[in-house]
Formats: C-alpha cells, structure tokens, sequence
C-alpha cells in the first residue's frame, strides 16, 4: 500500500513553569524542549496488546533500541464498555502503561482518536454509539460529538489528575485528536470540515494546546511527504509501517530492515523531526479485539515479535541508524541544509553549522547497481538504494543497505503434546430450532445490529413443512458475515467463508428433507467487527437469502418468521471457566463442537504459545497462497497461566482434530552474523575522529552474536572467512574459521570476532575481499 497524507491532529503540551515540568513547543525545525531542538524517535506499543507484566521488559527494549518515546492508540470500546462504566484495570490500565514509560526515562504519546482504526474491531468505537438515535459517526452530528467530547474529556482529566503531562512533569509530549481523517472527509461533504474545526476546538478547550501539524503515515514517507503545510511546522511521520497486519489467508508481510532504515534515514536527511514505528511491539489481539479478519499475532515481523523477542536483524539495524542519526543532531537541528547533486540518480544532504560541525547524507536511489561517488574531494561507495550517514561529512559511520547486526531464528519447542484420547473430553454445543427461540422476524435480522457485539455468533433458525418423503432439495444460503454453517434437522450440511476482499459468499448444498415438519438452524459469525471507512454505522452483515430448491420450484425464506438466538449456549453457560465447565456434561472423547483438557505451564520463562495447526475456530481450513493457514500458534502470556491445571476449551467449527495440538515455548534457537570487510564499524565505537587509516581491531567490522538471557552458544553451525556466500565455503578460505569462532565464542551467550585476517592466522587469499560468517546454536 502507498503512503497517503493525512489531517494529524497533533497536541503540544505548553508548560508552565514548575518542578520538573517540561516547556515543549515547536518550530519548523523540530519540536523543542525546555529551549532545545530534538530529533525524537517513537515506536508503537498498544497496552491491551500486551500485558502488565510484560510492559517494563518490551519498554526496556525499546529504549536499548534508541527510542525517545512510546506512543499507543487509546481504545474507547475497552474503557468505555456501557454508557458511563468506565474500566482502566488490568490490560486496560493506561495510566500504569504510562508511568512505566516515565519511570524508564521515555516521552509518551497517546493517540485518543478516540476512532482509532488500528485493526481494531469498530475502529475503537463502543457498539453502543449504534443505537444513539440520528447518530452519524465522526461528522458535524451532536450525538456523536456529545459522546465523543465526553470520551476525551475523561481521558484528559484522567491524565492530569495523575500528572502526566509533561507541563506536570509527566512523559507525555503529544497527543492527537481524530485519526486518519483525509480518508474519510470527502465523504462527508459538508459535515466533514466542521466536525474537524469542532474537534480541534475541543480539544484546545481541553488546554492541550491543539494546533494542526499536517503528518504521513506509510512505507516511504522520505518520498511521498511534500512537507508540513507551514513553515513553521516540524515535518512528522506518525506511522512508518514495519511491516503491514495480517489478515486470514494472506501470507505474511515482510519489510526489510535495509528498507526501513532507508527511508528514514532520507525523511530526517529531508528535514524529517520525529519518526514513529508502527507497531515496534505489536503483540496479540486478545478476546475478540481484533477487526474484521485480523489475525491474534499482530505485527509479528516489527522489531520486537508478539512474544517481545528481538526481531533481528530489524532490532539491531535500526539502533544502528538511530545512533548514527544522533551523531549528527547539532548540524541537523540548527545548521544551514543544503542539496548537493552527485550523479544522476545520487544526491547529497548537507547540513553545517557555523565553521564546526557537519553532517551529510549520500544518497544512492539506484536500486540496481553500486555507485561511487565523489562528496568534498572524497570517494564513498553506495550500495543499491542505500543512503550513507557521515556525522562529520568525512567518515561513513553507517549505510542504510550494509547489515552489520546479527540474525536470528526463532523456533517453536513441544513442551506437551495433548495427544492422547484419556485427555480429551467433549461436549456437543446445541443447535437450537425455532421453537428454541424468543427473539423471532418475519425478515432475515442484520447481524451486528442484533448480536450489538455481545458474541461473534447468531442463529437463525426455521422451519417448513415438505409434503414428500425423504426428498431431495438444493440449500442456498447467501451471506455478508464472516463464516456460515448449516443444518438441517440437527445434522450439520455444509460451510463457507468470506475473505477480507470477499465480503459476500453463498453456500450451495445438496439436502434430503422428511416429510412434515422440517428446521433450518443457521449459524453466522463474524471474526471481528469492520474498523475503516466512512458511515461506519450503516455496515450490514449477516445473511443475506434463503432459498430451498426442489425439482419444480424455490421457496424463498427471506420472509418466513425466523427466530433468533445471539451467541452460543456454551458462551452464555461459560464453559471456558472452570465454574461454567462444571455445569454441564463432559463425555469422553469423539467428534464433537468443545473439546476439554487440563495442562501446566511449562518451565522456564520463554513465552508460552497454544499450537493448533489442525482444530479451532480461527480457520485452520482458510489457507494462504502457498496452501498453509495464515496462524497456527496462539500467545498464551504466562501471566495468564497457573503453575498446574490449566483449563483449556477449545470451540471447533470445521470437524478438527484436537489430539494434534501442543502446548509449546518459543525462543531464539540460532543466532547468525553475515558482516564483510567493506561494513562499517559499530556506531558505538565511531566518534568525531577520522578513522580510515587506523587499523585497531577494536575499530572494524565485526560479527557480534548474542543469545537470549538463559542461553549460550553451545555449537557453531558453519564459520568461514574467506568468500563464503549462503553458507557454503568458497574458493577462499582460512581453515582456522571454525577453531576461532569456536574458542571465541562457545560456552558464551555473547560473542564478537572482527573480520581481521591476523585473527584468523593469515589471509587466505590477498587481494580478495573478505566476508565472516558464522551461524551458532543458542541453547
């Protein structure tokens, strides 16, 4: 997807004079803070993304990551279930999310909206705002403008009564009001532009200080963002996509870290201030949170995973870049910017500051080949759509294309296979009939308008009489909901799904009816409720048509009375509790709707993840491209768990197989350092000195392995100095490579080799470049 612009509502935080406060205002440079000009780093972390317990590590890693500040969306239908009961506990407590990010020395930013988007189910609305009367969602409408200013006022108040701002002496530096708003604006015509001047004011009212600042969300915001809309704006990336959500039956979105890091590297060399990473955590999409056909796993490919590991070498790169970045910062906030040509598709950003200090930008957008070029009388090579950051417009102290961190894999570990049939039970949902049911239409009722989000599931039920002996009809069922099953008479005929770009879908099956009485008993579901686009209050879901085929006609069932039952017996009975699962009967295992077990937590403290690579009701059968299901492990936060006798429920909707399920850890297994002589060195060890001719070893490039906590290098997998390319020796290489690495790094859980030939004994082959190598085992 392109980059877009958009209308960010952007709050600065104007501070009065205090201890500990911060003054923080802005100019068309950057935002600057008591008196002095930053360029900030941010990244998203959700806190209903992920859990209390985890909060300090994944902030902890963020910060070692080079981030200045943590922005998260605030969620309205989370805090705000039913008119005026408000909920900040647990997952929801975002003003204990906040004072973690100060007590770990962070700014914050927190997004209100209070429509947020975010692949969140609603957009972040409560389901409630429906039923208002005249409501029209995010429009010049005083129902919903009455709701919503009540919203943010709450959240506002809430803020300063902890003193969270930073005019308190709080983290918070930003806030935003609305989100995403161009998308929409034109479809509201003349509602849109006083909603949006209503908003500001309101939020001005607030004494946020709200000015507008215009900003860009998207992959290449270096080259698609025109500038604020005043000079005396600071230019701001609110989303630069580290990777792109998931939906089912898609295949996972990878972005590269050389990618990432290039752009931003040209947003801040093009007078780019402040750079947010959405998601740097994404996390998982607990409960039914997630919007319509949204994975759980959330931004699994960003710089921290679901489980908060290390995503490398996206982790390590972009610490790199901010490093080098910050090396640069007086030249970039106060010095002259100037543009200088280096070739034709080669460009030099050059900021200087009195006679003192310099910092360029060379910037190759070939995306083919390497180019030298000459910069003040200097050669540098440019790799392919690379951009080379020199802190004193001398040395290269980092190159967006040139990975010099390590890589790493993750992998899953069984630690329980629930395999056997003694530990399975199982209990058969009921599929109710017409007469089962109180809520009945003669029409065919819209989903989320009845179900009003209190379950992913609604019944339609009803029945006819046929007045031939076991005949054979046609079942036609046309759907705009997420999945459909039938039954007829009890006995399940048939399924069918939409997909994320297939909003309608119809089943067409083959049935046999008995004379008489006979039901219908449908069930539709939703896995997530729409998130986007204008008029959201006017979606319709559910099914669409009922027509039963005989030989020589078709009765149409959109006008029969149908009854209606909203969710599942086993939802309303809560047989997922250990309260609710004694309450109805448990039999030994078959084939059936829920199936039950107990297991315990496994030891250690990798994260724990649920495997169902064959049974559930997130659609084992709904496969990607490639033939796989887009999501076979779920996150279980050890939070979540007790030491013994867990309870695990699982529903299953298309005849699955619960004895292949597993309860596994996940961890970093592999660790793998790829780094040539042409890299550069660590921007930890670069300062303002001119290092080319210095041949210290401390000072070269370098493979540096690292395994996670509780782990070390237990084997070295393959090593070779020489030309080695995609693990394999080549033509030149030190038959030393694997005693070195070896004695170097086994028994370690960090090592570092430089890519030295007299480390190594001798050169194998002089004259040739020479690449390091090394792939190790974490255990």
């Amino acid at each position: 997807m392109e980059s877009w612009l958009l209308l960010f509502l952007l709050g600065l935080v104007f501070a009065v004079d205090g201890v500990g406060s911060c003054n923080v205002t802005y100019d068309g440079r950057s935002l600057i803070m008591n008196g002095h000009h930053k360029i900030l780093f941010s990244g998203s972390i959700h806190y209903p993304r992920t859990t209390p317990q985890m909060w300090p590590s994944l902030i902890a890693k963020a910060k070692a990551g080079g981030l200045d500040v943590i922005q998260t969306l605030v969620f309205w239908n989370l805090h705000e279930p039913q008119p005026g009961q408000f909920d900040f506990s647990g997952q929801r407590d975002i003003v204990r999310f906040i004072k973690e990010i100060q007590a770990q020395g962070l700014y914050a930013c927190i997004r209100i909206g209070p429509f947020i988007q975010g692949e969140w189910s609603y957009g972040g609305l409560p389901f409630w705002l429906h039923d208002i009367p005249g409501i029209v969602y995010r429009s010049d409408n005083e129902p919903f403008k009455y709701h919503m200013e009540k919203f943010v006022s709450k959240i506002v108040s809430l803020m300063k009564a902890e003193k969270l701002y930073a005019s308190q002496g709080g983290p918070i530096i930003l806030s935003q009001i609305e989100n995403e708003y161009g998308m929409v604006e034109a479809a509201f015509r003349e509602k849109g532009p006083p909603y949006l001047h209503w908003a500001a004011e309101m939020a001005v009212g607030l004494q946020t200080g709200v000015p507008w600042i215009n900003a860009c969300n998207g992959r290449r915001c270096g080259e698609t963002f025109p500038g604020p809309n005043s000079p005396n704006k600071p230019a701001i990336w609110t989303e630069n996509w580290t990777s792109f959500y998931q939906v089912y039956g898609d295949e996972p979105n990878i972005r590269s870290a050389e990618d990432i890091a290039f752009h931003v590297a040209l947003f801040i060399a093009k007078k780019g201030s402040y750079v947010n990473y959405y998601m740097y955590h994404g996390g998982t999409n607990f409960g039914r949170t997630a919007a319509a056909y949204i994975l759980t796993s959330y931004y699994d490919q960003a710089p921290l995973d679901e489980y908060g590991l290390f995503r490398m070498p996206k982790w390590g790169h972009l610490k790199e870049l901010h490093a080098a970045i910050k090396l640069c910062i007086n030249p970039l906030v106060s010095g002259v910017h100037t543009t200088m040509v280096l070739g034709r598709s080669q460009v030099a950003f050059v900021y200087r500051r009195k006679l003192v200090d310099c910092a360029a930008f060379l910037v190759n957008n070939d995306t083919r080949k390497t180019v030298v070029v000459t910069f003040q009388d200097s050669l540098y090579e440019l790799p392919p759509k690379s951009i080379s950051i020199l802190p004193d417009c001398k040395t290269e102290a980092f190159n967006t294309a040139k990975v010099s961190t390590q890589y790493n894999t993750r992998a899953a570990e069984t630690w329980q296979k629930l395999d056997s049939f003694e530990k399975w039970e199982e209990h058969k949902e009921t599929i109710p009939t017409f007469e089962d049911n109180s809520l009945r239409a003669n029409m065919l009722l819209e989903h989320m308008n009845t179900t009003k989000d209190n379950s992913d599931y609604l019944w339609y039920s009803s029945m006819f009489q046929n007045e031939l002996s076991d005949a054979e009809f046609v079942l036609n069922v046309t759907s705009s909901a997420h999945v459909l099953h039938a039954f007829v008479n009890g006995a399940f005929v048939g399924s069918t799904h939409g997909s994320f770009k297939t909003k309608t879908h119809t089943l067409e099956c083959k049935i046999t009816l008995s004379k008489g009485t006979n039901y219908i008993s449908l069930l539709s579901g939703m896995v997530g409720l729409p998130d986007s686009g204008a008029f959201l209050e006017r979606r319709v879901a559910g099914i669409n048509t009922v027509r039963v085929k005989g030989e020589h006609e078709i009765k149409d069932f959109g006008s029969y009375s149908w009854g209606y039952q909203v969710g599942l017996l086993g939802e309303k009975l809560q047989v997922y509790t250990d309260s609710g699962s004694s309450k109805v009967e448990w039999n030994t295992y078959g084939s059936s709707t829920r199936h039950r077990t107990l297991f315990d937590a496994a030891a250690g403290k990798e994260p724990v993840a649920l495997n169902l690579e064959s049974i559930g009701r997130y659609w084992v059968s709904f496969l990607t491209p490639k033939g796989v299901p887009s999501q076979t492990r779920y996150n279980v936060p050890r939070s979540f768990l007790k030491r013994r006798g867990n309870l695990l429920v699982i529903l299953e909707e298309e005849n699955g197989y619960p004895l292949g399920i597993s309860i596994d850890t996940v961890s970093i297994t592999k660790v793998c350092g790829h780094v040539s002589d042409s890299h550069l060195q660590p921007v930890i060890s670069w300062q303002q000195q001119n290092r080319t001719e210095d041949k210290h070893p401390g000072r070269r490039p370098k493979v540096q392995l690292q395994c996670p906590p509780g782990r070390s290098i237990s084997r070295i997998l393959f090593a070779s100095y020489g030309d080695c390319e995609n693990y394999s020796i080549g033509t030149c290489h030190s038959f030393t490579s694997l005693p070195t690495i070896e004695k170097a790094c086994l028994g370690k859980r960090i090592c570092s080799i430089p890519v030295w030939s007299k480390r190594f004994g001798n050169d194998p082959c002089p004259g040739v470049p020479k690449t390091l190598l090394v792939d190790a085992k974490c255990t």
